[in-house]
């Protein structure tokens, strides 16, 4: 996959469609920023439309026995507050034991539909006979998600996510929301649809935004449509919405990308902000699966700091998670 420049800024929808589609090899800089475009639901999701509330969302949970060390050491710290699991991999059993003992912290399902690493492969749950579209030659996950884009069948897509959304229920894993490995799900109009239909279906949030701008709903009708049809029936479930989304490829040096992240949360507006980090424990196991082991362990020791939380906090920001959000947003429901 090609290149961005480095510490591009994209619109909510370029970030949708293309940030969430790049791989983890990537030596860029990708952060939007967005502000909500309904004042009254972000009164309902926020005390105050001046309150700055962030998740610190970590990516890959279940992926391999370093990701799962590193996710529950930040989870511990306090200054990550929410992960995802990537149900068809190897070392997701290894999470979903922890998660169901430890139901006070924030699980999603990170909805998983390629595996793009050469000789770290995963096949479907659902098995490949139930969803041939959705496999290789060799049988394994498509590498990229343009050749899921080309091969893969809605209506398979669809039984895959219910099997790993199913697995996930049978582990204990109390799920709190749905996300998207490399943003696979956004492949197509049809694949978005599947995606939406699970949430309401389930009655899960989803990683998704609130406001597009005037240009980017010129270029995009279509998707524009369908994602204001989405967030008014997420918004009826009383799920909620994000209003901004960072995350942040490139630099192997671990004071610059300490300081890329300080700046970029000084700089979050009002709303709910996303942050989405890549924590595993650097060592041969990492290393042999993937060429941004130095970044993801970099992501590992900034964010299992319980001094990270505290200085997130001092900034005047809200730390946040999907369930909590969740809960306060149908609590201040049954209130009125």
């Amino acid at each position: 996959m090609n290149e961005l420049p480095t510490n591009t800024t994209l619109g909510a929808i370029n970030l949708l469609k293309l940030a969430l589609l790049v791989g983890l090899g990537l030596t860029s800089s990708i952060s939007a920023q967005q502000n909500s475009s309904n004042a009254q639901q972000s009164q309902v999701q926020q005390s105050s439309t001046a309150v700055r509330q962030l998740i610190v969302h970590i990516d890959d949970a279940g992926m391999c026995h370093a990701a799962n060390v590193a996710t529950i050491k930040c989870l511990e710290s306090g200054a990550s507050t929410s992960a995802s699991i990537m149900m068809p991999c190897s070392w997701a059993p290894e999470f979903a034991e922890y998660a169901k003992k430890h139901p006070e912290f924030c699980y999603g399902i990170h909805f998983t539909l390629n595996c793009e690493w050469s000789s770290f492969r995963w096949a479907p749950l659902a098995g490949r006979d139930r969803v041939p579209s959705l496999v290789d030659e060799d049988g394994y996950m498509w590498g990229g998600v343009e050749k899921l884009a080309k091969h893969a069948k809605a209506e398979e897509v669809e039984i895959e996510l219910r099997a790993q959304i199913e697995l996930a229920k049978k582990l204990g894993v109390p799920i709190s929301h749905f996300d998207t490995h490399m943003g696979s799900v956004m492949a197509r109009p049809d694949l978005v649809a599947v995606y939406v239909k699970l949430a309401l279906e389930y009655q899960k949030p989803i990683l998704w935004l609130r406001k597009l701008t005037t240009e980017e709903r010129d270029e995009y009708p279509h998707f524009a449509a369908a994602l204001d049809q989405s967030v008014r029936e997420l918004d009826k479930l009383k799920l909620p919405v994000l209003d901004a989304l960072l995350q942040y490829y490139g630099g192997d040096d671990l004071p610059e990308r300490e300081q890329t992240y300080r700046t970029a949360i000084q700089q979050i507006k009002p709303g709910v902000t996303q942050l989405i980090i890549h924590a595993s424990v650097g060592g041969p196991e990492l290393e042999a699966i993937t060429t941004s082991h130095l970044r993801r362990n970099q992501d590992y020791e900034l964010f299992s700091n319980p001094d990270v939380r505290k200085w997130i906090e001092s900034q005047g920001i809200e730390l946040t998670s999907w369930k909590r959000l969740t809960e306060a947003l149908r609590t201040n429901a049954t209130s009125r």
